[in-house]
């Protein structure tokens, strides 16, 4: 999988070299790369924000610098990839991809004349960027509070893509256009943590990549581990015990002595049934009936949810548990 960050603070996204995921991008699993915007402007001070129109607080971010970071990495394959390989090694002559952007000398602000002369020219035509069938197109994830909410099914879906670009916007946010342009090259996708407000997409994206990253195969070394954690079937985890059996007078459940290995699964089933209930109802109430067997049914019941051919009906009072499920906020 390819994934690009562009964001005015790369450093912020230094994180990504550690753990699995670091791992992963030294063993080729993953083609992390992090772009700073600032280097896709073209004036002294490397200007990102502007004042918004209608008036108001804060700053916006400008449009044409995310327009060209966005070209380039719509433009450059991923190395390894087909389209990064065409050009045999005999055939490569040694220069350097010019950049999207003139290059402005830092002093005089004035972009910096072209080295090479007219005869050393080879006639070329940068051929415009192809309009793609939505499939191939890249998906461009930008965080925010007016996005759809992140969560384990929308990381399992993004894990099956090949090429992710995050945009990490900042102050209040970036120039509305740039999304709508974007369209053309993405599918663009506005997603939020949850509701509250951060004061930069770094955050978010540390986030998402990292959930997204750890689905991807071959990053988590046991992928059993996978299958039996929180939100993986609708439910959060059961509770989990080490040695020693006996800590400061405490035990854990006998049963998971017993080398029953279907008892084992039973209880651990009837604990995630115990906890969603007590923490998230709402993920309760947005089970499948289908998926709950006679067991499940039994537990949910003890609960005070009843079960209906088509919905799961929230817990009554005296069950213990709330009888109405509010949403929650990550």
């Amino acid at each position: 999988m390819r994934i690009d960050v562009v964001s005015i603070f790369p450093e912020y996204l230094a994180a990504l070299d550690l753990s699995l995921i670091g791992k992963a991008r030294q063993d080729g699993l993953l083609q992390l790369k992090v772009h700073d915007l600032r280097d896709f402007t073209t004036d002294r001070h490397r200007t990102v924000d502007d004042t918004p129109y209608g008036g108001g607080a804060g700053m916006v971010m400008k449009p044409e610098p995310w327009a060209q970071a966005l070209e380039s990495l719509v433009a450059t394959p991923a190395a390894g990839t087909p389209a990064a390989d065409q050009v045999s090694a005999s055939e490569r002559v040694e220069t350097q991809i010019a950049p999207t952007t003139p290059v402005v000398d830092q002093v005089s602000a004035t972009p910096v004349v072209d080295q090479v002369s007219a005869s050393e020219r080879v006639e070329t035509q940068t051929a415009p960027t192809p309009v793609q069938p939505d499939a191939a197109r890249p998906i461009l994830i930008v965080p925010s509070p007016a996005g759809e909410v992140f969560n384990q099914a929308l990381a399992y879906e993004l894990a099956t893509e090949d090429h992710l670009v995050f945009a990490c916007g900042r102050y209040e946010g970036i120039d509305e256009r740039v999304l709508e342009w974007a369209a053309e090259h993405f599918r663009v996708r506005p997603v939020s943590l949850g509701d509250y407000v951060l004061n930069g997409g770094e955050v978010a994206v540390l986030a998402m990549v990292e959930a997204v990253g750890r689905l991807v195969p071959g990053v988590v070394g046991n992928p059993e581990s996978l299958v039996e954690e929180s939100h993986s079937d609708g439910l959060l985890e059961y509770p989990v015990y080490t040695k020693p059996s006996d800590w400061r007078g405490r035990g854990i459940p006998e049963v998971l002595l017993s080398g029953n290995h279907a008892k084992i699964a039973r209880h651990r089933r009837d604990e995630q049934l115990r906890r969603t209930a007590e923490r998230r109802p709402d993920l309760i109430l947005a089970l499948d009936p289908e998926t709950l067997d006679t067991a499940d049914r039994a537990t949910l019941s003890t609960l005070g949810y009843a079960i209906t051919p088509t919905q799961v009906l929230p817990a009554t009072p005296k069950s213990g548990v709330a009888a109405e499920a509010t949403p929650h906020t990550p």
